[in-house]
């Protein structure tokens, strides 16, 4: 007789732990959801940013959005920009958005800006969301409905205050069993599966299908069920992050977009909050001391803060290792977050890995125990290739770089580019990236997140020999205009990210006040 998979246990909490149970409780009525997490554990909450996908996550789970940007402190964000990636020059800048012209345009709108003497920065010349994003506007009206908007966007957010919203939400609203206890040692079933957990003056969990939230520990995923690590530093260099929160004046502007600015050995991060900024310094040990790392930082803050005094900035370390298993699946046990892998957080994929993991599971969950380890292998596989796009995808900002300080000479050697990027670099030279590149329907960097990245380096659009469908067109010329003009209508019509959460705490105000 089958087995029938009805317990789920997920062992962490965080922001992995508590998405997995408020989504599987949610997508999943009828099944067991129960929570184990170590009691008093620290959450960095340095400001995360999320993809778009969050956003229909949020809806599925039942999350209103006002709530959500009200509890986890959370900003709108529609992209991400980079400055002083292409050579560090005063006007190195630009922008990778959310929001992307259909495929069949694209390749019509890159001809027509190079083929125009590339006037403006490609972004802004293919999408309205540049100058949106230049004037620190929002990409909805207060008025839209729930997660509707003018633009596609994520968010930015704080990671602890997200995690606290979504234990709440899973236990008070979808019948989530939090169980706070250490998890000491694992029950092994006689095929190899996990049958229980041991817990820490606590009676032992059971379950049919475990997931690993346990963060970089791995407890079941590495330590029990054995799965290797598959190092990825010989791609990317990062190792270390300092990280700090820096509070902001009341009526700073408040930015649409992540920063991420290139230094001599990496990069900082900027993440803007209603209330703060979370800013970090990313970088490689190799190339760089703990020591240097915090200068950097802090020369950052005085230039891009006024009125911070840097020195009296105390930063965290954080180090990490940079890899991915080589199973993410193996029996009944599924490792999601960090205990799956980490990389840089240059294009935010942490969050949206969790997203898509989780995805994946209950629109694909076991029925049985039996049919387990088919879903396992087609996991698995699913999931390596997306961290090798993932790979290739942070690489690419690297590799376009004419930057001469060692780390970037260093990211530039063949050696440590991926073969696969090597080959999609010479074809591009010739044709744009499309869909023939990257030919799965649910690509994490599709086509045009590549052109973003290219173009905004500088990398030549290919016209020479080009056929009708990509050559410099009127009709080109004359969708450029049209998106200009979109661009206008939209910054007249959008409030400023700061009036947006202005009026949102003043909606509350009176909230607050009667729940007092």
């Amino acid at each position: 007789m089958s087995k029938s998979v009805q317990q789920i246990v997920i062992v962490g909490g965080g922001t992995a732990g508590w998405l997995a149970a408020c989504l599987l409780a949610a997508k999943l009525p009828g099944h067991s959801v129960t929570l184990v997490e170590a009691p008093d554990i620290p959450t960095i909450g340095v400001g995360e940013g999320t993809w778009p996908t969050m956003r229909e996550t949020l809806a599925t789970i039942g999350i209103p959005e006002a709530e959500f940007l009200r509890e986890a402190s959370a900003a709108f964000k529609q992209g991400s920009r980079f400055d002083g990636w292409a050579d560090g020059a005063a006007t190195d800048s630009y922008l990778h958005p959310f929001t992307a012209p259909l495929p069949a345009e694209m390749r019509e709108l890159a001809a027509a800006w190079q083929a125009g003497g590339r006037a403006m920065p490609f972004a802004a010349a293919i999408t309205p969301q540049h100058a949106i994003c230049v004037q620190n506007l929002a990409p909805r009206q207060r008025a839209m409905p729930d997660y509707a908007g003018a633009l596609n966007y994520g968010y930015h957010l704080d990671a602890g205050k997200f995690a606290a919203l979504l234990m709440r939400h899973a236990t008070g609203r979808l019948g989530v069993t939090r169980i706070a206890a250490e998890v000491t040692g694992v029950v092994a079933a006689q095929n190899g599966d996990i049958a229980a957990l041991e817990l820490r003056d606590r009676p032992p969990v059971a379950g049919d299908l475990f997931l690993d939230c346990s963060g970089q520990s791995a407890i079941l995923i590495g330590g029990h069920c054995g799965a290797g690590w598959v190092d990825r530093s010989d791609v990317s260099f990062n190792d270390r992050a300092l990280a700090v929160q820096v509070p902001v004046a009341p009526g700073s502007p408040l930015a649409s977009q992540t920063i991420g600015t290139a230094h001599e050995a990496g990069w900082l991060w900027d993440i803007g909050l209603p209330t703060r900024r979370g800013i970090g310094c990313v970088y490689s040990a190799r190339f760089l001391s703990d020591e240097r790392a915090a200068e950097i930082l802090r020369a950052y803050v005085a230039a891009k803060v006024p009125g911070t005094d840097p020195a009296s900035l105390k930063p965290r370390k954080l180090a990490f290792a940079t890899g991915h298993r080589d199973r993410f699946w193996v029996g009944n046990c599924l490792a999601v977050g960090l205990s799956a892998g980490f990389i840089e957080p240059l294009e935010a994929s942490a969050i949206v890995l969790i997203e898509l993991s989780l995805k994946a599971l209950a629109e694909n969950f076991p029925q049985t125990r039996e049919s387990m380890a088919i879903h396992a292998a087609r996991f698995n596989e699913v999931f390596r290739y997306r961290w090798d796009r993932i790979v290739e995808f942070l690489k690419l900002h690297y590799v376009l770089s004419t930057r001469t300080e060692p780390y970037w000479l260093a990211q530039r050697a063949p050696a440590s580019i991926p073969p696969r990027l090597t080959e999609c670099l010479a074809l591009w030279q010739d044709q744009a990236p499309s869909a023939w590149d990257l030919p799965r329907v649910d690509e994490m960097f599709p086509a045009a997140s590549q052109q973003y990245v290219l173009y905004g380096m500088g990398f030549p659009v290919p016209l020479a020999g080009a056929s009708p469908a990509t050559a410099a067109s009127p009709s080109g010329t004359a969708r450029l205009g049209d998106i200009s003009a979109k661009a206008r209508a939209l910054a007249a019509a959008l409030p400023a990210n700061r009036d947006y959460f202005t009026a949102l705490a003043a909606q509350d105000a009176p909230r607050a006040a009667q729940g007092a």
